[in-house]
C-alpha cells in the first residue's frame, strides 16, 4: 500500500473546502504519455472511479459539490494551487496521482505539456463552482450528502476509504 501525503483546507469563505484531507500520491506509476493514460483510465474504473476525461487542470479556481475526483498526471507537470487563494501550492508531475474531495479548490497556476486523467466515484457527474455569490448553502448541501467512496481510485479498498472514514467519524 501506497501511503498517501493528506493536505487539509479551511472554508476561506468563497471555496468551501473539505474537512477530509486532499491525498497526493506521488510517484504511483511508471507508465506515462498514452500507456500511462491508458493504466490510468483501467485502474480507476476498475477501482469504480468512471465518467473519464483526459485533458488538463482549468486556469481559475473551482470545485465540484456533486462529487468528489480524482486527477492522474500521465505527462508533464504543473504548479497547482489547491485550497483557494489561501490554501497551499503543489507541485505535480507525471506519475502523480490527487483525490480531490468535492468543496476543494484547485487551479493550474502554470504547467507544461500537463496530461490528465480525471475520474468520478460511482460515475457521478460533476459540477463547476468558482466561489461566486449564490452557488451557497447550495453548493454546502451537496457536498455534505456526498457520502464517502468505497474504494481508492488507485488502490481499490485500501488507502481513501480508511483514511477519510476515521476522520469523517
Amino acid at each position: 500500500m501506497i501511503e498517501p501525503q493528506q493536505y487539509f483546507f479551511q472554508d476561506d469563505g468563497q471555496i468551501p473546502n473539505n474537512t477530509l484531507p486532499l491525498l497526493l500520491y506521488k510517484n504511483a506509476f511508471e507508465s506515462h504519455g498514452y500507456e500511462g493514460a491508458a493504466w490510468l483510465e483501467k485502474t480507476f474504473a476498475e477501482n469504480n472511479w468512471t465518467n473519464s476525461w483526459r485533458n488538463g487542470i482549468y486556469p481559475y479556481h473551482h470545485y465540484h459539490s456533486t462529487s468528489h475526483e480524482v486527477l492522474g498526471v500521465y505527462s508533464g507537470h504543473a504548479l497547482v494551487q489547491l485550497g483557494g487563494d489561501q490554501g497551499q501550492q503543489l507541485r505535480i508531475e507525471a506519475g502523480d496521482i490527487i483525490v480531490i474531495p468535492a468543496g476543494v479548490g484547485h487551479k493550474n497556476l502554470g504547467s507544461r505539456e500537463l496530461g490528465v486523467v480525471g475520474a468520478y466515484p460511482d460515475g457521478r457527474n460533476w459540477d463547476i463552482n468558482t466561489g461566486k455569490l449564490g452557488e451557497r448553502p447550495g453548493t454546502d448541501q451537496n457536498i455534505k450528502a456526498l457520502p464517502i467512496p468505497k474504494t481508492d481510485p488507485l488502490q481499490g479498498t485500501n488507502g481513501l476509504p480508511e483514511i477519510w472514514r476515521a476522520i469523517h467519524k
